[in-house]
């Protein structure tokens, strides 16, 4: 598929919601894949993707469907996995994308998959800097802020600060562009 081609979906939101829960319970889980959803479908539209916001958005959704269940095999088993459900190859090959170099050698190649890639990360630090704030708001997420998080390799050491900065940099993004475009997403739709 060639960057000029549109990227559609014949999954519906819900349709691919039902996939997600069928595999995942965890109350964590599926906050991190609605805000990797959402996170998505905003940078669809600022990126110039609006016609293709719900296959962004429906990536960001799956990203993680076989993280629960086989987290051993994460970006491995999806593939089987979504290739059995009838997914197409093209979401397939975007979820495992987002485990390039970690879980495997498929390297985002789509300015969709290189964002799914370097927000995954991201927005899990974000949420874990949002609840140190008093008022546990996501207006009050600010780049300096951040920053001082992820300078610290001991907050949230679960986000691989690696993975954020190899991101931005297949983005061709500076760091702080990145984390304040994904601020920006994310003060979009949480309180």
């Amino acid at each position: 598929m060639t960057e000029e081609q549109k990227r559609t979906t014949r999954l519906s939101r819900d349709e691919a919601w039902e996939l997600l829960t069928r595999y995942n319970k965890d109350a964590f889980h599926l906050q991190h894949a609605e805000t990797v959803e959402k996170t998505m479908r905003w940078f669809a539209r600022e990126l110039g993707y609006a016609e293709e916001e719900d296959y962004w958005g429906i990536v960001g959704m799956l990203h993680d469907i076989d993280f629960e269940l086989w987290s051993q095999e994460h970006c491995l088993k999806s593939q089987t996995l979504l290739k059995e459900l009838g997914v197409e190859d093209s979401i397939n090959r975007a979820v495992a994308s987002h485990g390039y170099g970690i879980a495997n050698d498929i390297a985002p190649e789509h300015l969709m998959e290189k964002v799914l890639f370097a927000v995954d990360e991201l927005t899990g630090l974000l949420g874990a800097v949002v609840l140190m704030y008093p008022s546990k708001s996501a207006k009050d997420l600010n780049l300096k802020s951040v920053k001082k998080k992820f300078k610290d390799k001991k907050f949230a050491a679960g986000c691989s600060r690696d993975v954020i900065q190899r991101g931005s940099e297949q983005l061709g993004w500076t760091l702080d562009e990145l984390i304040e475009r994904t601020i920006a997403a994310v003060q979009s739709f949480l309180p």
